[in-house]
């Protein structure tokens, strides 16, 4: 019964939890709201418009693609049977994500792929070229050495610039 009840046994269970007092509270009201199970997988789906829709090669493949047509945007051992630290891992991921969003604000093109390499911390991304040079160095070089100093390890940025988004496909 626990794994799964046809339509007619829910119904059975409904009509005897509706004759017991569990679903009636203090005021004499219903307290339990059934609704249609949903199968549809949409999470992270773009919807197909006119074609005129640019897409990142992140945002065309669906999520149930990640390691069969893409890559993971954190690579790290910390999944591996027997690793601990996989919380602190993601913790620490999104931090990354944030700061990388927030120090080079609006030149981010794609996501931020975030290796692990034995102490070696590695964040790699595409940006655009909205900043002089300089700036850009200056960054990197601000970003490198508070995010070591965070995290206790050496941080390496790779980046990238491009002149404007890369389009992958057109939906």
């Amino acid at each position: 019964m626990a794994a799964s009840l046809s339509f007619s046994g829910s119904a059975r269970l409904l009509a005897a939890l509706g004759r017991s007092s569990v679903l009636y509270s203090s005021f004499e009201s219903r307290g339990l709201h059934v609704t249609a199970v949903c199968f549809k997988n949409r999470a992270a789906r773009i919807r197909i418009g006119k074609g005129d829709q640019p897409l990142t090669y992140e945002q065309a493949h669906h999520p149930h693609q990640i390691a069969h047509r893409k890559g993971w945007l954190s690579q790290h051992a910390s999944n591996i049977r027997g690793e601990g630290g996989a919380a602190e891992r993601t913790m620490e991921d999104v931090f990354i994500r944030k700061f990388m969003f927030g120090t080079f604000h609006g030149c981010l093109a794609d996501e931020v792929v975030i290796k692990r390499r034995g102490n070696v911390l590695i964040v790699c991304a595409l940006m655009l070229q909205k900043m002089p040079p300089q700036k850009f160095y200056f960054l990197i070089g601000y970003s490198e050495s508070l995010l070591s100093h965070f995290y206790k390890c050496p941080v390496k940025l790779e980046i990238q610039t491009l002149p404007s988004k890369a389009v992958y496909k057109y939906i």
